[in-house]
């Protein structure tokens, strides 16, 4: 059948009749390309070290990770050994009687004093840490770590910024300084210390606290004032003649700690103590953790290059390297009774196509 309109067909490569030359202004716009500029870092094609881990490669790398950990763990070991530590709870033996009954006495005004007697096992050269631990305080509580004001710490002219103290920020109408939870509980026990043969063990306070903390963060201008003035007594009283940046028990204390169990500085005994002695201990235990259910320790402990008595360092590194000697000897074996024939690395695509195209 015959079309009366016949369509004949257009040459591909003849010039469309609705667009223009290559300067005409009806051209179609260019379309933009998403493709981002070639380079060879954008395209991973940078020179890089691409090791094959033969069996030598691997066995030489555990042993050396034995060779390194194992004695650094010896070490550790040796040294928190050397470390002399005693440790006496005595929120038990202060007060006896049921939990309502501890709570009622450590919040009544009677004679809280005890006496504790300690018996030195092995030669305690100075200096001679003096700590408290508490067990069971959750200082890292986030209204606790928060209930502080850092500001009224620094400047003298900042002790009426208490907004972020609540509830102990004011007494009596009256700004509290320092405010807040950290400072109201103020941990408060004190110790005393002589020998069997009545000589005194002084204790030194000074530089206890971080060289940082009393330069930066306690203000030598600012002053105590109107604390532990309000109807519930929290823990300890601070001098109100004496600047935040000379209490160094309170800066102690204000850096709070992360675990519910933890230690803190009280001071130090800088005179050696023989092995066999007895060190008599005259406490004032004041601070209330009976309500909570909470553990009061006193620790005694010296300290050597790794710091204090820390077993787990020196286990870590001796179980690192244990298992890296167990594995480099099970891949010898292997090695040796089983061997693998390696390929020719000539092969391996990287080395076969290095540009990677």
């Amino acid at each position: 059948m015959n079309m009366s309109n016949p369509t004949t067909p257009m040459n591909a490569n003849a010039p469309s009749s609705s667009s223009g030359g290559a300067g005409s202004p009806d051209s179609a716009p260019r379309r933009n390309s998403k493709r981002p500029k070639y380079s060879r870092f954008t395209q991973q094609e940078l020179p890089a070290c691409k090791p094959i881990l033969t069996p030598k490669w691997v066995i030489s790398a555990f042993m050396l990770v034995t060779i390194v950990f194992i004695p650094i763990g010896l070490a550790s070991l040796f040294a928190s050994r050397d470390v002399v530590e005693i440790i006496d709870r005595y929120d038990n033996a202060c007060i006896q009687g049921t939990k309502n009954e501890k709570v009622q006495f450590i919040q009544s005004n009677a004679n809280k004093t005890c006496t504790r007697s300690l018996t030195v096992k092995k030669r305690m050269k100075q200096p001679i840490y003096v700590y408290y631990q508490l067990d069971n305080f959750y200082q890292n509580h986030r209204r606790y770590v928060k209930s502080r004001s850092d500001s009224q710490l620094r400047n003298r002219g900042d002790e009426n910024q208490t907004s972020d103290c609540k509830p102990e920020h004011d007494a009596n109408g009256m700004a509290i300084v320092p405010c807040g939870l950290v400072a109201w509980s103020l941990f408060n026990d004190t110790y005393s210390f002589s020998t069997g043969s009545n000589q005194q063990l002084a204790v030194n306070k000074r530089h206890i606290s971080w060289k940082s903390d009393r330069e930066d963060k306690f203000g030598s201008d600012v002053f105590p004032k109107n604390f532990q003035n309000g109807s519930l007594i929290g823990g300890g009283r601070l001098n109100e003649s004496m600047p935040l940046s000379q209490q160094e028990d309170l800066i102690v204390w204000m850096r709070t700690a992360a675990l519910p169990t933890f230690r803190k500085l009280y001071g130090k005994i800088e005179v050696d103590i023989e092995a066999g002695e007895t060190i008599n201990v005259i406490l004032e235990n004041n601070y209330n953790t009976y309500s909570f259910s909470g553990k009061k320790k006193l620790v005694l402990s010296t300290t050597s290059w790794l710091g204090g008595k820390n077993n787990f360092i020196g286990i870590a590194y001796l179980a690192v390297g244990g298992l890296c000697l167990l594995l480099a000897t099970t891949f010898t074996l292997i090695y040796l009774v089983k061997p693998r024939h390696l390929g020719d690395p000539t092969y391996l695509s990287w080395n076969r196509n290095p540009g990677g195209h």
